[in-house]
């Protein structure tokens, strides 16, 4: 048996990547745009605070208090009532999970103590207030 190593009549086993690299171009361009987007969370003016860091072994959840009065969990808008359901919920699946408030330093203290209050009726027992070190010279 003799093959013809010159014969056109063979089909080339190429892979075309010129449309792989487009289509991976146009994904990159999408997430460089949308990135900080959805890392901006929600603003709110910590109070300042001469205290040590806490450490954590696992991601905790974060109750946000809006200068508006407007309530967050994990950056996400919630009612006050739907707040205390989902934490029994995680608080009846986790029981040692954390969660930290972090609420505007301007937020009356009423609705502060609302929320740790919601907090605390969920069942929740470890609760950290998150705070910023006041700045070099004070």
């Amino acid at each position: 048996m003799a093959f013809d190593s010159q014969g056109g009549g063979g089909s080339i086993a190429q892979i075309n990547v010129t449309p792989l690299v487009d289509v991976m171009l146009v994904l990159l361009v999408i997430f460089m745009v949308t990135a900080p987007i959805i890392q901006q969370g929600v603003a709110v003016d910590l109070p300042k605070t001469r205290t040590a860091p806490l450490t954590a072994q696992e991601e905790p959840l974060v109750v946000g208090v809006a200068r508006n009065g407007s309530i967050y969990l994990n950056d996400n808008p919630i009612a006050l009532a739907d707040l205390r359901a989902k934490l029994v919920a995680i608080a009846q699946a986790r029981p040692d999970h954390q969660v930290l408030l972090r609420a505007d330093r301007n937020v009356p203290y009423g609705e502060v103590v609302r929320v740790i209050a919601a907090v605390k009726e969920a069942g929740v027992s470890r609760l950290g207030m998150v705070t910023e070190p006041p700045p070099e010279g004070r």
